[in-house]
């Protein structure tokens, strides 16, 4: 494994964000949600589909459009670079990574990032079989839906731990309480403790509540070079940290259930030190983190697994309010997946970049310097440290 930090750290940034409306069913096509997105993402920054020549998304299954098409739709001129990745929650901060590594090779200078897609009323992931080459083994005896995967690494990592309902509920609750302050996020109702145990279960350790909530809609980034980005309309947001792993024994399946040895630690664990090291910073370093929350679980085995928290003791420092605006480590501000919808991550960047150019309204972290982000929860994932400009 290579030592090196890439070189496009503090070279490259985030200029622009743009979302189309999140909902539970949209009268849009994917294609257009994507465009409505991508041009918002433009016009944040004061750029126009002529001046990108690339594009990078991805599409879990099938369940998005390709760059091509949307580059079409957005009459860009001719592309330098375009990437469709077959990823899903893993693949946001991988793919602005790769966007960075375009624009820093000289393939391109305006880089469209956008994830779109029908994640309610089309195919929704949480209902869905995903054939695998283990399939064969997992069906017949019902191992079938993503939310079981999760539960069972959440299963593991409480047990580890010494953890308990009480370690996700203060996850969700703390979620809600940024939610209320985001006007994208579909959930927006505070929840209780009382609330959030007559939550019905799904698979346990999971609670409904403890689910990412399904949506329709697009999130969209600008990635420029910082010198581009000076010049642009926005603070530049700067890439300063960045880190991809396929740990061992992932990628078999769609939640690698089979060969990974220790289900208490996910891929954050495995490439905290490259993003650590190429940052050039420490955990204690950060001022506001947006941690991957398909289910509340990966929030905990995440802000351990980057050294955030000690073992075991996430539950407990959201619980002291570390968490909430004014604390330690405000953290998943725009409520998260969980709160605001499930674009597999994208909005959780978003976020990161909105934070760093101080644009969150109410929510907005004071003199916020350096956010995490993180992506994907399982044995493959990836993760960005995003910075203002000094």
């Amino acid at each position: 494994m290579s030592s090196t930090a890439p070189s496009f750290l503090g070279r490259t940034a985030i200029s622009g964000v743009g979302f189309s409306e999140l909902s539970r069913e949209s009268d849009e096509s994917i294609l257009g949600l994507a465009s409505t997105a991508c041009v918002n993402a433009l016009s944040d920054c004061g750029l126009t589909p002529a001046d990108v020549d690339g594009i990078v998304s991805f599409s879990l299954f099938s369940d998005s459009v390709p760059c091509q098409a949307v580059a079409t739709a957005l009459a860009t001129g001719e592309l330098g670079y375009a990437l469709d990745l077959n990823l899903g929650g893993q693949a946001p901060s991988f793919a602005v990574m790769n966007a960075a590594l375009a624009v820093d090779a000289g393939l391109a200078d305006v880089v469209l990032v956008y994830r779109a897609l029908r994640g309610r009323s089309g195919v929704r992931i949480g209902s869905e079989r995903f054939e695998a080459l283990t399939g064969q083994y997992r069906y017949p005896i019902g191992f079938t839906e993503y939310v079981q995967y999760m539960a069972m690494w959440a299963r593991r990592f409480l047990e580890e731990t010494g953890g308990g309902e009480e370690d996700l509920a203060a996850v969700v609750m703390a979620q809600r309480e940024y939610a209320a302050l985001n006007e994208r996020a579909v959930r927006r109702r505070p929840l209780d403790l009382d609330e959030y145990l007559a939550a019905p279960w799904v698979v346990e350790p999971y609670r409904t509540v403890d689910c990412t909530i399904e949506v329709d809609g697009a999130c969209a980034l600008v990635v420029t070079s910082l010198e581009r980005a000076r010049s642009l309309d926005l603070p530049p947001a700067v890439l300063r940290g960045a880190a991809w792993t396929t740990g061992p024994g992932a990628g078999l399946d769609i939640a690698d259930p089979h060969f990974w040895d220790d289900y208490s630690r996910n891929c954050h664990a495995v490439l905290a030190d490259r993003l650590w090291q190429g940052a050039g910073i420490r955990p204690k370093d950060v001022d506001v983190a947006q941690i991957y929350d398909c289910f509340s679980g990966t929030v905990l085995i995440g802000l351990e697994g980057l050294g955030l928290t000690g073992r075991g003791d996430g539950g407990e420092f959201i619980r002291s309010g570390a968490t909430r605006l004014g604390g330690e480590l405000p953290l998943n501000t725009n409520g998260g997946l969980l709160c605001e919808g499930y674009l597999h991550g994208m909005n959780s960047v978003a976020e990161g970049a909105l934070q760093i150019q101080g644009r969150c309204g109410e929510r907005q972290v004071e003199d916020a310097e350096t956010c995490l982000v993180t992506s994907g929860g399982l044995g493959d994932g990836s993760a960005l440290v995003i910075g203002v400009d000094r």
